[in-house]
């Protein structure tokens, strides 16, 4: 949760490239090729959005990346959304769309998506034993037991 507080106040922080309704930047293509974004390389240039850091964060933020992912079909539609959902980015003040369709992409947003709705990915993933006791030496706990 606080990872993708801080994800969304970093990009609001730009708020000639992005809004309430519109944030959300992961490497992924743009329309010079692939590349991992950063602010000081392209900061005379908006970035590409990346529908799947919102819907990465699905578990996380689930009110404001819900937001975010309806309010980014509702105003690019069929130019953001195409045959297997969300395009992998897209930038429309330079109407560019992202053509390709990354697995890796998809399968985060599908996760989560699917995390959110049951549960599930959290429930399989904690009921290994490992995975609990190494959840419990680097220090996290469940959020009812946070401070």
């Amino acid at each position: 949760m606080t990872a993708t507080r801080a994800h969304k106040t970093f990009c609001l922080s730009y708020p000639k490239w992005y809004s309430q309704d519109y944030w959300g930047i992961s490497a992924s293509d743009y329309a010079g090729g692939y590349t991992a974004w950063e602010v000081r390389r392209h900061r005379d240039r908006s970035m590409a959005r990346c529908t799947c850091a919102a819907a990465g964060s699905l578990a996380f933020l689930p009110a404001d990346c819900i937001a975010v992912l309806r309010a980014m079909r509702s105003k690019w539609g069929a130019k953001a959304w195409g045959r297997y959902g969300f395009v992998d980015a897209f930038h429309p003040a330079a109407n560019w769309y992202d053509p390709d369709c990354l697995g890796i992409d998809q399968g985060i947003s599908v996760l989560m998506a699917e995390n959110l709705r049951t549960g599930l990915v959290w429930n399989t993933f904690m009921s290994n034993s490992a995975c609990k006791d190494a959840m419990r030496l680097v220090g996290f706990k469940a959020e009812s037991q946070a401070e």
